[in-house]
Order: C-alpha cells, then structure tokens, then sequence
C-alpha cells in the first residue's frame, strides 16, 4: 500500500511540474490568452475602419453629391462652367505685412 501512495505521489508531482512550469502548461495558456486579448482588440479596430468605409460606399453608390466630391478632392475635378483658381503661398506680401525692412529704397517717402 505505502509503494502504491509513493507511486500516485510521484505521478502527482510530475503532472504538477508539467502543467505549472513545461512550455506546455500553464505559461502556454497565459500566452495564448494574451495573444488572444491582443487579436480582439485588433478586431475592434478594424470592425470600426470597417464601418467608415462601408459608409463612404454607401454614399458613394446612393448619391452623386459623394462622387463629385471624391473627385473634386482627390482627382481636382472642374465642371465646365467653374473657375479654377490656385493659391500657391506667400511669395508676395501684402501691404499689411510688409515691415520697413521689405520696402525697397525708392519705394520710401
């Protein structure tokens, strides 16, 4: 009876150190778990990435509104009636900003 509880006793504590510290036990488990919290919160980002671009398909197959200004935006579309006018930067001052320093000499009183 004492060889059999020795035996079971040792079977016991092999099978604790396999769950508790082999690379198959539990820390396996808490790494899986974690990767598994990590891959759900990637789900949330992309379900929500997801949402915005099914609205903009939406609007784009429902109305003509969202595809003129798609293309207004992204491509420079121009209707035939429209002036386009482009305003590359401040290569010349105005006269509110210019300071004496910017006033050629001939140009002061």
């Amino acid at each position: 009876m004492r060889f059999l509880l020795l035996i079971l006793l040792a079977l016991f504590l092999l099978l604790q150190y396999r769950l508790w510290l082999s690379d198959e036990g539990m820390q396996e488990m808490w790494r899986l778990r974690e990767l598994v919290n990590e891959q759900a919160e990637r789900n949330i980002e992309l379900e929500q990435r997801n949402a915005v671009l099914e609205a903009e398909v939406r609007d784009l197959r429902q109305g003509r509104e969202a595809v003129e200004e798609r293309a207004r935006r992204d491509l420079g579309m121009i209707q035939e009636q429209e002036t386009f006018y482009q305003i590359v930067g401040d290569e010349y001052p105005t006269d509110d900003t210019r300071s004496d320093d910017d006033v050629t000499p001939d140009e002061k009183p």
